[in-house]
């Protein structure tokens, strides 16, 4: 399988879709199409030729990636095996079922996605509630290491194993084996998750989820995916019996349809054993379902929709919609897949391009191509629009598309685009030894219903590099030029306020646009990379090694600070960041901060460059760049692989020194600002995430949300003001983390960041580290949404203290929090079934003096926000009244332990715990001790913690609610 065509398509609907590099468009008014006069071939094979047991590589000329063990028992079930030892020590198990929504009836709509909560609640072997406590015990949390999900058409099961011993294993495949064939499904059981599944189904509703919903009906008119929603109908959701949903069970939960898939650091052969003693004696109960028709696309032309809907984004999407391509993966296809994914990487350049110029017609703007669900082909180009310029954003989409269509791609666009991608594929290749072992698991399940071929990166890059070899600008022009044929263009402006004449206004600025002749595409002027040198290189003042952590402290004569560890966990990865400054500590705590446009600091480029021509120039090196505003620093970081990490901290540096400060960037981020507070407006969780952190601070100006009135006088001498001379002249920390030597690192950095002018130590203003925390609220805080009258957030949160106050007594609030979530989850989830996923945490600050806390958070309806409140209260005072049990808190601990552990073993983690530790050193003592510090958590610890904090009248509650409520 190779993926280089998988674009993620961010556009209004608010849903990602998979997409293949086929592009399609219809003959519409004097719009140029190509012919098609490709000669006859013998026919391809499809994805039908692949028989239920068989695997595709068995009829394809795709050979799979040889690390994989691949079988299939005697009754059908297949399973993919892969040994893989990054990190070491754990597994990720897997369990595809060929089914989804698009199976089910009129009466089943959304027992596909119920049955999936099912499979936690109760088998032949395993009560209802003790499955999650059999995965905590092992050390699995809820949630993070246990979950499953449903698509149209399958349904995935997901164990993370923190360990594979035997015991974990076995455990695990049992509790898999239960939810293939065992479960079930008791009506008392099945009415206590309606409120779980209703409650998810309150959270999805969202205005951009509800422009997906009409768009794709829209586009597949007449077909069954609209039809067939994952969430189903909520009338169905609430009445259906435990009869309808084992109905449901019985016919798709089938060996036939099933695929175990299993990487991580264990003994194939043991595992293989494992699998074929577990899932052999599987047998199908009663008649297999028989797969729906999914209706043909319709014939249509030119047709448009206007969906008003308050609180979404006004955005264009032009679709063309053409029959599924049912043609099975072969070397051909994917050669040919590779040279129509070249050509929309055109074509996405070009509207980045437009995006980025003085005047851009839009926010953002994205073609591709998706396959939905094997029912059709649709090709969209979409764009953000900026308010009441849709029009301009049609028409620029529209000419974009019909010069590429006349004119093509040229060959220094193409050249730039197979550099930019082999890159990446070079890249994958080289850390092919340690990709991830869920990363792997994934891969896997994502080819499988699809039928595609599990394929390794040197595989796929031999596949590039034979693709690609003479490749010419006019074979790709001719791909994309014979593949813009379908029905449509199907024409869909959401907007939040409605467009005069509608429909018909859409469609004849359309057919204007169309009498407006296009030219050919520009050649790109001539640009160097301005910033490869900064100065004399630096020099070493200090350097020291921190040996119990692998890690070296290294301090230039300049004042710069290098922290590096050298990882063998991912090959060749490295992570950077440089900390300048002291972040949210140098800034004001009585003034709005104007950090919420930080992202117009990147995409502004650099003083003698522009973004556009960084990305030229840099093109075919791995690199990038990202502004992050901490609580003790600003940070520039980026990820990148050994060669490039020259380039990669010449980009920071010159970021740190001369930023491009370009006043477009700035109008983009504030124009996509501008109607944000309708869209947060618009659900409970919008209205929570705006409001909560200045309530959180006591209005303190660094946490709170910018009004509309300071939106719209927002300035780009504000953030100028703000970011420049922190950025420009305060001390800066650099940590590299990942496959690089000391040496390297030290002598890179001595090169950028160490050649710069001095940078002294200042210190952060004593008044920055102080903040507010608010009142304890005997009567709750409350905030209105303008969304569903079912829809409501709670928050509840108990002060507690920083973490430096008392590091341990920070452990045991931490462990607090982990007892707290078992039991909110076993009460509001379980057996009251009010909520989809009840959280708590602990947070304790590093750098704010005396801040820290641990907070309950529920999604709720206004209906039952009382009865959560007094649950919650009343779980507050359980813990503070009694202490728990020892089977509790090791199903607390072990999860949170476990994760910490998997944590250790990737180069993010470090580079988080390093940051900031040369000049904190309790840093470093907090992350030597953390392990052993939440494994001394006792039970009495535990209800000490809940006797200091969570008092009833310690505690201060937000309520969002709808208006009128």
């Amino acid at each position: 399988m190779i993926r280089v065509s998988r674009l993620a398509l961010v556009v209004s609907a608010g849903l990602s879709l998979s997409a293949c590099a086929t592009l399609f468009h219809p003959k519409a008014g004097d719009r140029p199409v190509a012919a098609a006069t490709t000669p006859s071939a013998p026919a391809a094979p499809t994805i039908d030729a692949v028989k239920p047991g068989q695997w595709p590589q068995a009829v394809s000329d795709v050979a799979p990636d040889p690390r994989v063990r691949f079988g299939v028992l005697p009754n059908g079930v297949r399973y993919a095996i892969q040994k893989n030892a990054t990190p070491p020590g754990q597994a990720a198990l897997r369990l595809w079922f060929d089914a989804g929504s698009l199976m089910e009836t009129d009466e089943q709509q959304g027992l596909a996605h119920f049955l999936e909560h099912m499979a936690f609640n109760g088998s032949k072997n395993v009560p209802e509630g003790d499955m999650t406590k059999i995965l905590e015990r092992h050390g699995l949390a809820f949630g993070a290491d246990t979950n499953a999900s449903t698509g149209f058409s399958e349904t995935t099961y997901q164990l993370d194993l923190p360990k594979t011993d035997d015991d974990t294993v076995d455990s695990s495949l049992m509790l898999l084996r239960e939810a293939a064939g065992e479960l079930t499904i008791a009506p008392a059981a099945v009415d206590r998750e309606r409120g779980v599944v209703l409650s998810e189904e309150r959270t999805r509703d969202t205005p951009n989820y509800r422009v997906f919903v009409n768009t794709f009906a829209f586009q597949l008119a007449g077909q069954r995916p609209p039809q067939r929603l994952p969430i189903g109908k909520t009338e169905v959701l609430q009445t259906a019996p435990a009869q309808r949903i084992r109905d449901f069970y019985q016919a798709w939960y089938r060996p036939e349809n099933a695929v175990v898939v299993a990487v991580g650091d264990f003994d194939v052969d043991a595992m293989e054993a494992k699998i074929k003693a577990r899932f052999g004696d599987w047998k199908g109960q009663g008649p297999a379902g028989v797969k729906p028709d999914l209706g043909p696309v319709a014939k249509r032309g030119l047709a448009t929709q206007v969906l008003v809907e308050p609180g979404a984004q006004l955005s264009v999407q032009m679709a063309w919609v053409a029959p599924p391509d049912l043609e099975l993966e072969t070397r051909a296809k994917d050669a040919d897949e590779l040279v129509k994914a070249l050509g929309f990487s055109v074509l996405n350049r070009r509207l980045l391009a437009l995006t980025r110029s003085d005047a851009p017609p839009f926010i953002f703007g994205v073609a591709q191509q998706s396959d939905q669900e094997h029912a059709a082909q649709i090709t969209t180009l979409a764009a953000t629009a900026q308010a009441g310029r849709w029009k301009e954003a049609m028409t620029a989409l529209d000419q974009e598309q019909r010069r590429i269509v006349q004119y093509g791609v040229r060959q220094d666009e193409l050249d730039r685009e197979i550099a930019a991608m082999r890159a990446g594929f070079v890249a994958a290749a080289a850390g092919e030894a340690t990709q991830r072992t869920t990363s792997l698991a994934a891969a896997i399940v994502g080819t499988l219903g699809d039928k595609e071929i599990v394929t390794s990166p040197s595989q796929n890059l031999a596949v590039f590099e034979q693709a690609t070899k003479g490749l010419t600008a006019d074979k790709v022009s001719a791909r994309l030029k014979a593949a813009f044929a379908g029905s449509g263009p199907l024409i869909t402006v959401p907007t939040p306020t409605a467009i005069d004449g509608g429909d018909k206004t859409v469609a004849d600025a359309y057919v204007e646009s169309g009498k407006t002749p296009v030219s050919p595409p520009a050649a790109p002027g001539i640009t160097t990379w301005p910033y490869a040198s900064f100065g004399p290189i630096g020099k070493v003042a200090e350097q020291r090694d921190v040996t119990d952590l692998d890690t070296v402290f290294v301090r230039f004569a300049n004042g710069v600070r290098l922290t590096v560890k050298p990882t063998k966990f991912r090959d060749d990865q490295i992570l950077v960041k440089a900390r300048i400054g002291h972040g949210l500590l140098d800034l004001p705590a009585d003034v709005q901060s104007p950090l919420w446009a930080g992202s117009a600091y990147i995409e502004g480029g650099l003083k003698q460059i522009s973004a556009q021509d960084m990305d030229r120039v840099l093109n075919g090196k791995v690199w990038n760049a990202g502004l992050g505003v901490e609580d003790d620093a600003f940070s520039l970081s980026g990820r990148t692989r050994p060669e490039d990490l020259s380039t990669e901290l010449q980009v920071l540096a010159a970021y740190a020194v001369e930023g491009g400060w370009r006043p477009e960037a700035f109008t983009r981020v504030k124009t996509y600002y501008s109607s944000i507070h309708d869209q947060l407006e618009s659900t409970s969780s919008g209205v929570m995430n705006r409001d909560l952190g200045g309530l959180m601070h006591v209005g303190d100006g660094r946490w709170t949300f910018p009004t509309r009135q300071q939106i719209a006088a927002a300035s780009l001498d504000q953030l100028k003001t703000t970011l420049a001379a922190p950025l420009a002249a305060d001390s800066i920390e650099v940590v590299v983390v990942g496959d690089i030597t000391v040496d390297k690192a030290v002598a890179a950095v001595a090169e950028t960041f160490g050649a710069l002018p001095p940078r002294p130590d200042t210190p952060a203003p004593a008044a920055g580290a102080r903040t507010g925390f608010p009142a304890p609220s005997p009567v709750p805080v409350v905030r209105t949404h303008k969304g569903r009258a079912d829809q409501g957030q709670l928050f509840m949160a108990w002060k507690t203290d920083d973490l430096f106050s008392n590091l341990q007594r920070a452990r045991n609030v931490q462990v607090l929090a982990q007892v707290m979530q078992l039991r909110l989850t076993d009460e509001l989830r379980e057996k009251q079934g009010a909520t989809y996923s009840p959280s708590a945490s602990a947070t304790a600050s590093v750098s704010f003096e005396h801040w820290g806390y641990l907070a309950v958070g529920v999604e709720v309806p206004p209906a039952k926000m009382d009865g959560v409140l007094a649950s919650i209260r009343q779980i507050a005072a359980d813990l503070r009244d009694k202490p728990v049990d020892e089977d509790e808190l090791e199903r607390a601990k072990k999860p949170r332990i476990d994760q910490i552990e998997k944590a250790r073993e990737t180069n993010e983690y470090w580079l988080n715990a390093l940051s900031g530790a040369q000049t904190d050193p309790r840093l470093l003592d907090a992350t030597r001790s953390v392990l052993a510090g939440l494994q001394r958590v006792t039970a009495a610890d535990v209800q000490k913690a809940a006797r200091e904090f969570l008092g009833d009248d310690k505690s201060w509650t937000l309520l969002v609610k709808p208006e009128g409520k």
